[in-house]
């Protein structure tokens, strides 16, 4: 049976994906995680299809001993690796964190350029390379896959690296890690280095060549795919590009790069990238560092338009501004932003999306009063463009109304989040229901899906101050799909759960009034 994570056209020629968020992702600031974290961490990364994990640093502490040592006995379907210096205490805390692991690698290090050896190791040439190949020998001593890194290896002397490499390749190294520690270089000079170890160490075709770059002059991506021209076939990489500094070459970026632009590389990953934005917002939600906006692949905004221009190429054909499909990395769909760059065909598609019918006229006047808004406001919501169309605020359409709601929660161990809801329906009943839940807005959510009859999957669910001081109103926003139809809605309230319920029934009125239109809905599109 094929490798599901695997697509048919992948080349022969693979390149290895290393993944180092849970090790120099984890050392950045902010970006500290517990053990249960950094294991659920590490199965996501195994389901995402990375091919090593480097799961930490067994020598630091205890507790990431402990934690490195449940993921390489849990976690299967990748390699997992723990890193060391040359030294013996590192290594032998490598091996028995790697105790029962089903493909244990153990990754030694040591300095090697002229500046690391005089100001950190207080070391000559030989005696680092006395050092580093006594780690490997030690390390091949316990397990059968080993790595070898020379610490900070741009600034290193060109002739000294393959002595060290070949040194590393004889003593028991099967991958040799090229590491670019400061983010100093460039995609030319990196890819001239790689080929020149190629061609001058000794026996290496017996080991792959790796690639670690630093993204602190923002190359680490472009340096890394230039290691892989020059014949790397190990990246290692961080999912959100998270790490030291400015951090490490993003692996979602990395991973897409190859997968589009795989005519001129002829190269493969073994990723899923379908779970690229899940394992992203993970981490984020982990970590509590959030991706940006315009982050490439995983961010809010790549797959974004709000131009009138890249709007209506878009609605022609999505080619013509998009070199991906959203749905490959893990996003549901395109978006198209409403503001005051958008145009008449944007317009136009959303009020077909909402099952607002409208002529060629309505749709002059309903445009005409958008762009108005879109002066006034940064985006324009779903909301507004019904009470655009409808002549009135959308939540005095006739729908679904929110008479009263009660919520209980708490922090006790036996705490069970109860909901309850009374609702006016369409036709001017009441219904009332409850629920239970995970949390007090997911308990409130069930409640309300059950009195609607509704099954609305919300995406995301975001809360705001829209006020401030003590009383100041709370703005919930909520992005779900209803009959696979996305859809947003909004509330306001100084009752943060109020304000959520109103923005689920919001979205539960807009499917309701897609659903009843959908026979007879047109739109003109100019």
């Amino acid at each position: 049976m094929t490798d599901a994570r695997t697509p048919a056209d992948v080349p022969v020629d693979t390149v290895t994906i290393f993944d180092t968020s849970l090790r120099d992702g984890e050392q950045s600031p902010g970006c500290s995680m517990s053990a249960p974290q950094k294991l659920r961490f590490a199965h996501a990364l195994a389901e995402l299809g990375v091919d090593v994990i480097e799961a930490g640093f067994p020598a630091s502490s205890k507790a990431d001993f402990d934690g490195v040592r449940a993921i390489a006995r849990d976690v299967s379907g990748a390699t997992i690796a723990m890193l060391a210096r040359c030294v013996d205490a590192d290594i032998e805390a490598c091996a028995r964190a790697l105790d029962g692991s089903a493909r244990p690698r153990i990754h030694v290090f040591i300095s090697t350029s002229p500046l690391h050896r005089e100001h950190k190791l207080g070391l000559d040439r030989a005696q680092v390379l006395e050092r580093a190949v006594a780690g490997v020998a030690l390390a091949r001593h316990y397990v059968d896959d080993v790595e070898f890194s020379a610490e900070d290896a741009l600034r290193t002397e060109p002739d000294f690296l393959v002595e060290v490499c070949s040194a590393a390749i004889a003593a028991g190294a099967r991958t040799l890690n090229l590491p670019d520690t400061v983010g100093v270089t460039t995609p030319a000079e990196i890819r001239a280095l790689f080929e020149h170890l190629r061609a001058h160490v000794v026996d290496a075709d017996r080991a792959v060549f790796s690639a670690h770059c630093h993204d602190d002059l923002g190359l680490a991506v472009a340096n890394s795919l230039a290691a892989i021209e020059g014949g790397a076939r190990q990246v290692e990489c961080t999912v959100n590009g998270i790490g030291e500094r400015a951090g490490n070459a993003a692996l979602e970026e990395l991973v897409m790069a190859l997968n589009v632009r795989r005519a001129w590389y002829g190269v493969g990953t073994r990723i899923d990238t379908r779970r690229l934005v899940p394992t992203s917002r993970l981490l984020a939600r982990i970590t509590g560092m959030h991706v940006q906006r315009n982050k490439a692949v995983v961010g809010q905004n790549a797959f974004a338009h709000e131009s009138g221009i890249h709007q209506h190429g878009m609605l022609k054909h999505r080619g013509t501004y998009e070199i991906m499909r959203p749905e490959d990395v893990g996003w549901a769909q395109s978006q198209m932003v409403l503001g005051r760059h958008s145009g008449r065909a944007a317009i136009a598609d959303r009020l077909r999306t909402l099952g607002l019918a409208v002529d060629e006229a309505q749709l002059n006047g309903v445009f005409a009063a958008f762009k108005a808004l879109a002066e006034k406001k940064r985006e324009v919501f779903d909301a507004d463009l019904e009470a655009l169309v409808l002549g009135t605020d959308a939540r005095a359409a006739r729908g679904w109304r929110l008479l009263r709601a009660h919520v209980s929660t708490g922090v006790a161990e036996d705490s069970l989040p109860t909901a309850s809801v009374q609702l006016l329906a369409p036709d001017g009943t009441r219904v009332s229901e409850a629920a239970v839940g995970d949390g007090p807005v997911h308990a409130l959510f069930a409640a309300l899906a059950r009195a609607t009859g509704l099954r609305v999957d919300v995406d995301q669910y975001h809360v705001s101050s829209v006020t401030t001081g003590d009383d100041a109103q709370g703005q919930a926003s909520v992005t779900a799909r209803v009959d696979g139809i996305e859809h947003t809605g909004s509330g306001t309230s100084t009752d943060i759960l109020e304000a959520s319920a109103l923005a689920w029934l919001e979205i539960a009125n807009r499917a309701q009034r897609v659903r009843s239109a959908a026979p007879e809905r047109e739109v003109v599109v100019a």
